[in-house]
C-alpha cells in the first residue's frame, strides 16, 4: 500500500497499517473507508474493527527510496517526502504498540527521507512517542488534520508543544471558516500570547472530494491564504474537491457556467448556495482544478531538512 503518490504535497504514500475510526467532522465521507472497507472489503473501520498490517515487501519500499536519495536530490534539488498513513492514522489507540515502534525504527533506518505525519489525534503523541523522539529525528514533520475552527482551537496548541521540526496544518476538507490569526484560547492551564498561525510552519488547505463532498465558500480559502501571507507561512491550495465557485455569485449565463478558474463549461451541474449569495457548482475534482484566484499556490515550509 504504499506508491508514487499523486496527492500534490507528497512524493510518495506508504501505509505500515489500514483502518481507522471516525474521530472528526472530517471524517464523515472518509475516502480510506469508502475505498479499502466498503469497495475493496480489506478492513473492517472503527473501534471494533481489527486493523490490518501491510506486508514485509511494502516495508521494504521506503528503504529503496532512501537509497535514491543522490539520484533524487540532483533531479530535483530536495529532499523525498513520504506522507504516512493516508489509510490510517500513525496516532490511533486501536494500533499494536509494536507495529508503531516498528515504525519509528523505519523512520530512524531512512534519515534521507522527510517523512510527514498527519494525525487526527495530536493529543496522542507525546504518550506514543519516546520522550526526546521527535527532536532526535529531524526528518518527521508532524501535522495535525484541522477542519473547523473547534478544531483549529482545540488542537494547535497541543501541536504547538511538541519538538517537531516542521509543524504544519492539513485544512482538508476545509468545513468552514477559521482565525489561525488569533489567539489560542487557554487550554488546560496552556496560557497563549500569540497568534495560532505563529506556531506553524506550513499550512495545507483543500475542499472535500468523493461522491458525497461537502462544498467549500472561496471566502473560507481566501482568508487562510491571507492569514498566511500576513505571518509569512507558507501556503499550498491543494484543491476545490467537487465544488467550484462561481464569479461574483452568478450561476448561469445563458447555458453556459461562470465559474472560477475554468473555462465556461456547457454543462448544468448541481448548484449550492451559501448564505450571502455565493454560488458554487459541483463540476468534478480534475474540472475545478486546485488554483485559487487565478493561481497555483504551491508554498512548502523553509525548515524543512
Amino acid at each position: 500500500m504504499s506508491e508514487n503518490s499523486k496527492i500534490e504535497w507528497t512524493d510518495h504514500t506508504f501505509n505500515p497499517w489500514i483502518g481507522c475510526t471516525k474521530v472528526s467532522p472530517g471524517c464523515d465521507h472518509c475516502y480510506a473507508e469508502r475505498d479499502m472497507a466498503s469497495r475493496l472489503k480489506v478492513v473492517q473501520w472503527g473501534p471494533r474493527g481489527a486493523r490490518v498490517r501491510t506486508k514485509p515487501a511494502n516495508w521494504a519500499k521506503p528503504m529503496a527510496w532512501n537509497r535514491r536519495h543522490d539520484e533524487f536530490f540532483a533531479q530535483h534539488g530536495r529532499r523525498q517526502r513520504v506522507f504516512c498513513a493516508s489509510l490510517a492514522d500513525v496516532f490511533d489507540n486501536q494500533v499494536d504498540p509494536a507495529w508503531r515502534a516498528d515504525l519509528l525504527k523505519l523512520i530512524a533506518q531512512t534519515p534521507n527521507l522527510d517523512w510527514l505525519l498527519l494525525t487526527k489525534r495530536i493529543g496522542n503523541v507525546t504518550d506514543m512517542l519516546p520522550n526526546g523522539w521527535l527532536i532526535d529525528h529531524p526528518n518527521v514533520w508532524l501535522g495535525a488534520s484541522i477542519v473547523n475552527q473547534v478544531e483549529a482551537d482545540r488542537d494547535i496548541p497541543k501541536l504547538a508543544t511538541l519538538h517537531a521540526h516542521v509543524k504544519f496544518l492539513s485544512m482538508e476538507p476545509l468545513l468552514g471558516p477559521v482565525r489561525l490569526d488569533q489567539n489560542a484560547p487557554d487550554e488546560r492551564a496552556l496560557r497563549w500570547y500569540r497568534p495560532m498561525i505563529r506556531m506553524v510552519d506550513w499550512v495545507i488547505v483543500g475542499g472535500e472530494s468523493g461522491p458525497a463532498s461537502r462544498p467549500m465558500h472561496p471566502a473560507w480559502a481566501r482568508d487562510l491564504r491571507d492569514q498566511c501571507a500576513a505571518a509569512g507561512v507558507p501556503f499550498l491550495f491543494k484543491q476545490w474537491g467537487e465544488w467550484l465557485p462561481a464569479i461574483d455569485g452568478r450561476s448561469v449565463t445563458g447555458k453556459v457556467l461562470i465559474l472560477e478558474g475554468a473555462a465556461p463549461l456547457p454543462v448544468k451541474p448541481q448548484w449550492h448556495g451559501f448564505e450571502g449569495g455565493q454560488q458554487v457548482a459541483r463540476v468534478g475534482k480534475k474540472a475545478a482544478g486546485r488554483q485559487l484566484d487565478g493561481v497555483q499556490h504551491d508554498g512548502y515550509p523553509k525548515g524543512g531538512t
